[in-house]
Formats: C-alpha cells, structure tokens, sequence
C-alpha cells in the first residue's frame, strides 16, 4: 500500500544532516524524494566514519527512499533542467547559508513564479537575518547558542558540557518535516504554496522551553542561575550494571524504598535539615542499597513496586532490547553496495498508508535519465546536456 504522502514530489538539495533527515522522513511516508546534487556529490558521501564498500552508514540513514540527479546550477542547462522539475514538483527543500539561493537565481519568488503552488522550504542554522546569519553553524554552534550547553554543567565547576549527539540537527529535522506536511495542507485549502522557514536555533529554544527555559519564561521574575539540576541522579548502579529510575509521583518513590526494603526516607526526620532534605545523606544511602542487588533481581522489585524504571542498555545491547526486538523497531535489508544493513524503521506507524524502506540509498547521479525521461527530455536531450557537463 502506498504512504500517505504518495504522488507528491519533492526535490531535495539538502546536505550533511538536518535537510536529508527532514527528507527522509518524507520519503518514508511516501513522497518521491529526488535528491538534487552537484558533481561533487553530497559532502555526507564521503564515507567516514562507519562504512562498508564506499557506503557511509549515516548517509545510507539519511538518504534511503531517494532518487539521486546531478544537475550543475552553476551552468545555464543545470539550472533550466531544475527549473523544468521545478514545474511538476510539490516541494524544494535546501538548507543553503543565507544567499545562496538568491545568487544561484533559484529563491523562493523566482521559483513561485514557475510554479505558484510550489512550497519552498529552507532549512538553516540560526534564521536569514541577524548578527550571526552570515556564521557558518553547526550543531554544536547551535547547542552553545540555544543554552542546551549550559544543561549538562557541573553546578560545582560550572563548565559546560555539549550533548554528545547531533540533537539539534535531528530535532530540526523532525519540525521541519511536519511545518512541510502542513504547508502542504494549507496549499490544498488555498490552492497555492509557500516559503517555510525552519532555524535549527528555533528548533532548539521550543524544544527547551517547556521545561528548561520555565525559570525564564515569568517576564520580571527571571530565575538567578544558570544551570539545570543534573539527571544523573537518576541512574543507580546495581551488582552488576546500571538502573535508571524516574519517580515522579510520591507513591514511586515510596516503591522505591519498599524495592530496596529501606524506610520511607522522605518521612524520616535523619534526613532533613532546616532547609530540607539532606540529599548528600539520602543519595549515600540509596545508593548504597541499589549497589547490594544484581540488577535482575532489582528489576522485578521494581516492577512489582510499579516504578518508572529501565536497565540502563550500553549501545552495542539496544538492538536486542527485548522490548525493541518485540516492537521490530529495527529492520535489516540488503542495500545493494553496503550488503546487510540495520536501521531504525519509520517511527510514524500509519494503519492505512504505511510508512516503510522501499528504496536504499541512491549513488550518485544513479536517477538522473530517468527523472529527466520523466520531465520529458529526449533521450538525445539527455545526452547533450551530459555532454556539456550540465547534467551526470
């Protein structure tokens, strides 16, 4: 069964995370993605990093469900071929530093009047206007910028501490996936298309703020520090490993203890002092009593005391969670230059229009006469525009 977003096209001139990401997505829920790229190629395809056969595994991630072309917009030919695809697509996406676009000739009012329900949608770092829009940014730019640096400081030493993965990137490319489907939906009410602007910096500060940016939302009445309480504190080491346990609500903590067959220490007058609980003390003491179980054991405790809790999985043990194994969260197949390949599966899961990996990661400039055929291009056509290097 097709997806929910089948007989929609989208032309991708993404790079490097956010835009492919954002891409894929769509393409997983079934809009034909043709990923637009120069004769270079993507910089992801560089294989660094872990890779098999030429085959980098985050591009194969990033650009499976995707039709690759190689058009040179630099040359007149390149850019009037984008501009003919442009005339049938739904959607261009780029993620171009600000300029771009506009001195290649194909922004967003050259290409509206090509085609008026086009949406044009532009991923960047930190917006097109402002001190840093010049910068050229990445995730860590944006983590520094965003606060989320400041999340993980050591109250103590007050050094800060980036989150090691590429948050922001994958968190912008989730919001601009759905501001896309929207527009989409806007466009079948109005009949025309827009420009959709996504900043990863804007991605970053709506994905703080509801919980850790709320000392800072009360206009004259900010909070007087900088740092967020660590949630390190919820991860306990057993016998044997590593627990993580999230009480909330005061029945959990009380099965908490009753799994570590210790009092109710929030009740107990030896652990509290004029301003509170003597969390040094209580932490010492429930650590302790965490460290006398094999994690095993204390996982059923856990769990007959209804406590939010996980075993605490290292990397190479996720793909075996029993919990993820059951959900099949994970799907293998064999991508046809990489060899068998494992990758999260469409997260969206749609009971009529299934999302699904149809098509793995294209070469470069593996769709090019056949997306050209398809625009109407003649088979001589083709070949003079390969010959003038406009086209791969």
């Amino acid at each position: 069964m097709a997806g929910p977003l089948d007989g929609i096209r989208i032309l991708d001139l993404c790079t490097i995370y956010s835009g492919p990401i954002c891409a894929s997505i769509l393409g997983d829920q079934g809009a034909d993605v043709v990923k637009v790229e120069s004769p270079a190629g993507d910089f992801m395809r560089t294989p660094a990093g872990v890779s098999r056969n030429g085959v980098g595994a985050a591009f194969a991630m990033m650009n499976r469900n995707k039709r690759s072309v190689v058009l040179d917009l630099k040359t007149a030919d390149g850019k009037a071929v984008f501009e003919k695809l442009v005339e049938t697509a739904d959607v261009v996406m780029e993620n171009y530093r600000p300029g771009v676009m506009e001195r290649l000739g194909i922004h967003y009012e050259a290409l509206k009047a090509i085609n008026p329900r086009i949406v044009f949608a532009s991923i960047n770092g930190v917006g097109h206007s402002g001190p840093y829009a010049g910068r050229r940014v990445y995730d860590a730019i944006v983590q520094s910028i965003s606060g989320i640096g400041s999340l993980q400081a050591d109250p103590k030493v007050g050094r800060p501490e980036l989150i090691n993965s590429l948050i922001c990137d994958k968190l912008t490319s989730m919001t601009a996936a759905q501001s896309i489907s929207s527009a989409l939906v806007a466009r079948e009410r109005t009949g025309v298309g827009q420009r959709v602007d996504i900043s990863m910096l804007e991605s970053a500060l709506f994905f703080l703020w509801s919980d850790n940016m709320l000392p800072w939302s009360l206009v004259g009445d900010e909070a007087p520090y900088d740092w967020a309480p660590s949630h390190a504190g919820m991860i306990r080491q057993t016998k044997d490993g590593f627990v993580c346990v999230m009480p909330v609500q005061q029945d959990e903590w009380r099965g908490i203890f009753a799994a570590l067959d210790l009092p109710v220490l929030t009740e107990d007058p030896a652990y509290h002092t004029e301003t509170g609980i003597d969390m040094v003390k209580f932490n010492e003491t429930v650590d302790a009593a965490f460290a006398t179980f094999e994690t095993k054991v204390l996982e059923a405790r856990l769990e007959e005391q209804q406590v939010p809790w996980a075993r605490v999985n290292p990397r190479d043990e996720v793909v075996n969670d029993p919990q993820i194994v059951a959900m099949e969260s994970l799907w293998e197949y064999d991508h046809p230059f990489a060899g068998p390949i494992r990758q999260a599966r469409p997260p969206g899961r749609f009971s009529e229009t299934p999302s699904e990996i149809f098509r793995p990661s294209p070469e470069l400039g593996e769709h090019t006469t056949e997306v050209l055929e398809e625009a109407g291009y003649s088979k001589d056509a083709i070949r003079s525009l390969r010959a003038s290097h406009a086209i791969r």
